[in-house]
């Protein structure tokens, strides 16, 4: 299928696309008749002196390890290195409205009829049409061609809230822990579920960064994926971990979350016995975390992101901090990645003469 038969892309100047990597991005090649509109943002990781290829016809920055320790001096010790979470470095540099990040092990998906999926479109309309987090609609989303709200849901909550957060889904290798790749090491997905619904207020839900797109200037700043990798005692669960954050503060602030649509396909499964190391302690203190998170409650006076995730951040550090010195770590670098936030996007009353 040629370029020409898709449709325009919408928002083309309003959103980035940020892949974090280790090795040359020929998986562009499969995606270029959605991508290449748009600006790219690249985080290597790993060995800053590799030569990273790009397919040539992108319009993209790139960034490696020596980039992030110029541009944050001190202030990048909050960036992980040797995980995926050094995207985030990304989040926090892109001036767009809005972000879409993907993994460079997951290609095109087709839908059941065939089509190739344009996983950039579908979530931009996830994050352009409203969320409904107060009152669950059994026709999934009410605001998609062809269905709207049943009846018996509340007139008063049709208008909806402001999406912040479309969290996509995955076909072929699924998104597993260690313990389960290991007792189902063949298991692939292929079913297709043609929906896309709002996460509901208090239910927190296991984010996957390999296919999601947020508001920046919704929730940009609670999108931080956390100290991990190298040096750290944990990997694997920076997305988990901004999943929990972003949820619990898109909650507060009345933001909705969605998942669902749109599918891509993941080609790569990953080394159950290596990802076992990188997630054991994870495994175990996911059972205090999800508690914790289920409990936390923002002050009136919390109205943006950064507010809240400062104001989370001392709750980790009090409750969490009880469980492991880890979680104080981590805790300050939540602070210093609101004051790395906050440096690379001035508000309008600091830049104003």
């Amino acid at each position: 299928m040629s370029s020409s038969s898709f449709a325009s892309p919408i928002l083309k100047d309003e959103l980035d696309i940020v892949i974090p990597t280790i090795r040359n991005l020929d998986f562009l090649e499969d995606w270029r008749p959605f991508f290449q509109p748009y600006h790219l943002i690249i985080i290597q990781d790993g060995d800053p002196s590799k030569v990273i290829k790009v397919p040539q016809g992108y319009d993209y920055e790139l960034y490696n390890r020596n980039d992030i320790n110029r541009i944050l001096g001190p202030k990048a010790s909050c960036i992980s290195f040797r995980d995926s979470s050094c995207r985030c470095f990304a989040f926090a540099l892109s001036k767009k409205k809005y972000i879409f990040t993907i993994d460079d092990d997951c290609f095109v998906a087709e839908d059941p009829s065939g089509e190739r999926i344009d996983a950039v479109q579908q979530h931009l309309k996830n994050l352009l049409t409203p969320s409904t987090p107060f009152f669950f609609n059994t026709l999934y989303d009410p605001y998609r061609e062809g269905a709207d709200f049943v009846r018996g849901y509340p007139f008063s909550l049709r208008e909806g809230v402001p999406t912040a957060v479309s969290h996509g889904l995955w076909l072929n290798v699924p998104d597993y822990d260690a313990p389960t790749q290991l007792v189902k090491p063949l298991e692939r997905n292929t079913r297709y579920v043609d929906a896309v619904m709002t996460i509901p207020k208090g239910t927190l839900f296991p984010m996957c960064g390999m296919n999601l797109a947020f508001n920046r200037e919704l929730i940009g700043p609670a999108l931080y994926f956390g100290l991990m990798g190298a040096g750290q005692p944990i990997s694997r669960y920076d997305d988990m971990w901004a999943g929990w954050c972003v949820k619990v503060i898109s909650d507060h602030l009345g933001l909705g979350v969605k998942t669902g649509l749109p599918y891509l396909r993941h080609n790569k499964a990953s080394n159950p016995f290596v990802n076992l190391k990188l997630e054991y302690k994870g495994i175990f203190w996911q059972e205090e975390l999800i508690p914790f998170f289920q409990c936390v409650t923002f002050p009136k006076e919390c109205t943006t992101p950064q507010q809240c995730y400062l104001e989370l951040s001392k709750m980790v550090k009090e409750k969490l901090g009880l469980i492991d010195d880890y979680f104080i770590k981590l805790a300050d670098a939540m602070v210093t990645w609101i004051e790395v936030w906050d440096e690379l996007n001035p508000s309008e009353e600091k830049t104003v003469a």
